[in-house]
């Protein structure tokens, strides 16, 4: 099963604040791309966080403290969204490319203070990339938007979407494949090698897009996440690929299959939350363990969480936390470093992933230490304190949704 989940966007912090500063001179009316709202933007007392989910046939927008309803977009299809990290753009993928989406909130730096603005949500004309858009990264200061059908990647700068400029610098792989590729802050880009049948490692490039380093010790190369000092992760079917600086490490699992298709990072932590599977001939493996890795060490340590969990189930909180949303409906929270549960914290009912990925499960996304989980069954979507352990908010959807994403406001 491939996952269209990419860990790197919910690394939306750093981001926010150096987009906003960018449109401090700028006037609330300009810097919205939202040609299609039907009033002018608000000023509001606070940020305001909104949240995306995605349902078969459209977008729901909501205010994340309250989870009230905000709009419901229609979409054509099956609807995948990735954050675009700068407070308040999230990429719609479609058929034949990336659709930004404008959540309708944002932050005008002025001074030693801000002032916050809401808008209506709508569906932008900025669009990207190409047939099959796949993984969306964004890293140091840059969102890398990878089209699986034609082995395209763009390059996109988080303040050129406020500023409602959809450009990007562009380059094309060897061979179209469901990959993904990293910017880092030297100009440099790390992607997956493969092609259509199959992958196998990833290359880093120079600012000229000249191959200086490959490894290709990774079978099935999926996944990717960012530790602190700048280290990069992708996941193999047999371990995992450490990026430092140009030094690609491979590190195998204990298992002579044992795949970490997914991670979550966290800049703060040296360590890689990850998925784990070692069952190479079942068709949809319900995995009971996850992986942490040290990227400064290569350690690769094997956690039993003692229920199952779903690609869409990794995600890190407060202080770097590890946090998996298990089928059994709670919250586990982990300290990454060790390996020790810190928490568990009742969230949802029991659940079961379905058969098909592209089906309606439950996601959790962390934001600001809130856990927001939704669960499609009982189309009720919750928002928990990961520090209290406490349910801030609770709220029943119109529909089934299928990805949930935030953005800060």
């Amino acid at each position: 099963m491939l996952s269209p989940r990419t860990t790197l966007t919910r690394s939306l912090a750093l981001l926010a604040a150096s987009s906003i500063a960018l449109v401090a001179c700028g006037d609330p009316e300009q810097a919205t791309p939202s040609a299609e709202s039907s009033r002018g933007p608000a000023e509001q007392q606070s940020a305001t966080p909104r949240l995306a989910l995605s349902y078969d046939g459209g977008i729901l927008v909501l205010d994340a403290k309250t989870l009230d309803q905000v709009a419901d977009l229609p979409l054509d299809g099956f609807v995948r969204l990735n954050s675009a990290g700068n407070g308040r753009h999230v990429f719609v993928s479609e058929a034949d490319g990336f659709r930004v989406l404008d959540a309708g909130t944002w932050t005008k730096a002025h001074g030693d203070h801000g002032h916050h603005y809401t808008t209506e949500p709508s569906l932008t004309e900025m669009r990207f990339g190409g047939a099959e858009p796949g993984h969306v990264v964004v890293h140091d200061s840059r969102i890398s938007l990878f089209s699986d059908g034609t082995g395209q990647v763009d390059i996109v700068e988080p303040a050129e979407l406020l500023r409602g400029n959809p450009v990007a610098t562009t380059f094309t792989v060897p061979q179209p494949h469901h990959g993904v590729a990293v910017f880092r802050g030297d100009g440099s880009v790390v992607v997956t090698r493969g092609d259509e049948n199959s992958r196998s490692g990833v290359a880093i490039l120079d600012k000229q897009r000249n191959e200086i380093a490959r490894n290709d010790e990774c079978p099935g190369v999926h996944g990717e996440a960012a530790a602190a000092d700048g280290r990069l992760t992708f996941g193999c079917e047999n371990g995992i690929l450490i990026v430092d600086g140009n030094d690609i490490r491979k590190v195998a699992s204990p298992d002579p299959y044992g795949r970490i298709g997914n991670q979550a990072g966290d800049h703060g932590s040296p360590v890689v939350l990850g998925d784990y599977k070692s069952d190479e001939d079942a068709d949809l493996e319900r995995p009971t363990r996850f992986s942490l890795t040290d990227t400064r060490t290569g350690d690769l340590r094997l956690v039993d969480l003692g229920t199952s969990y779903s690609f869409r189930s990794l995600e890190r909180g407060p202080g770097g936390s590890a946090v998996i949303l298990g089928t059994d409906g709670a919250l586990h929270v982990f300290d990454a470093r060790s390996g020790n549960r810190t928490a568990r914290i009742p969230a949802i009912g029991e659940w079961a992933e379905p058969d098909e990925w592209q089906s309606p499960m439950p996601n959790v996304v962390v934001q600001d230490r809130i856990a927001y989980v939704s669960e499609p069954v009982s189309r009720k979507i919750v928002a928990i304190d990961l520090e209290s352990g406490e349910k801030v908010a609770e709220s029943t959807l119109p529909r089934e949704t299928v990805e949930l994403v935030a953005v800060t406001g």
